[in-house]
């Protein structure tokens, strides 16, 4: 990695925290020269926060209730950031709509788990995506992670990882092996932003030298 220090990255979660426990399992083994300095949730309920405990990463809750609008939530998220001194946002089953303010296009990116533009938008999340694809017949399905902009799931594309759908699944058998996936995934995205590999440059990616 090309990187002088550890990228210092802020996780934005509302449920259960898988991803963040991958994202420290994978510090900790070497594989992502980064560190969590900060975890946010926008629900008491997430038990993201009680696995931050547990990691002993630094977490904090910002309810969406008491702000007059998105702007002013979202506002009081990027401040709670820059405050920590995050380079890079990950949303990683943050399931409200942020506002990205410009100074922080391209140091945003989610994880989707689908191929996006294919099963992506609002109210398109968790299982409903999973359902969704068995529904519809597709002979594949996969995960991608990309950098957020104001629009549902339209950010440029850092990377993709695809399975085939098997005869058998149900939701939750597919939805265990595109998380298998996006743990490959996620990790592998962080890397190549950091790396300059992959960047944002004017509303799409790029690639570095």
């Amino acid at each position: 990695m090309n990187q002088a220090a550890p990228l210092t990255l802020g996780v934005l979660v509302s449920g259960g925290g898988r991803s963040l426990e991958n994202l420290s399992e994978a510090i900790s083994r070497g594989e992502l020269s980064a560190r969590i300095a900060l975890v946010v949730s926008n629900t008491p309920e997430a038990f993201a926060l009680q696995r931050a405990k547990r990691l002993r990463i630094e977490s904090t809750l910002i309810p969406q209730q008491g702000f007059a609008s998105p702007e002013l939530y979202s506002a009081a998220v990027f401040a709670a950031l820059e405050t920590a001194g995050v380079e890079l946002a990950v949303l990683a089953g943050f399931l409200r709509k942020l506002v990205i303010p410009a100074r922080w296009l391209g140091r945003v990116i989610n994880i989707h788990p689908a191929l996006l533009p294919a099963f992506g938008g609002k109210g398109f999340y968790g299982e409903r995506v999973h359902r969704a694809v068995l529904e519809s017949g597709v002979p594949s399905t996969g995960c991608t992670v990309h950098y957020v902009t104001n629009e549902y799931d339209t950010g440029p594309i850092l990377l993709q990882r695809s399975i085939a759908v098997r005869p058998g699944d149900d939701v939750h058998s597919l939805a265990e092996r595109v998380f298998a996936e996006e743990r490959l995934a996620l990790p592998e995205a962080i890397r190549l932003h950091a790396s300059g590999k992959l960047r944002w440059q004017e509303g799409r990616v790029v690639r570095g030298d």
